[in-house]
């Protein structure tokens, strides 16, 4: 392999929008994710609903559905 053409390759510490964190070898120093292994529901088997906001209320609010 040819010297200096590669990235810098360190520890990363990787952090979930659920609270689990976990360390890890990247090129950045911090991942941050919205969905890992330890709430995604194919590996945890329980389907968990994800409020967006209340997009379809705002979408009947709007025009004038409710």
């Amino acid at each position: 392999m040819k010297e200096g053409i590669h990235p810098d390759y360190k520890d990363c510490k990787v952090t979930c929008a659920c609270g689990n964190s976990f360390m890890t070898k990247s090129t950045k120093d911090e991942i941050r994710l919205d969905v890992c292994s330890a709430c995604h529901p194919f590996f945890t088997g329980q389907q968990k609903f994800i409020n967006r906001g209340g997009r379809v209320e705002k979408f009947k609010k709007k025009f004038g559905l409710e």
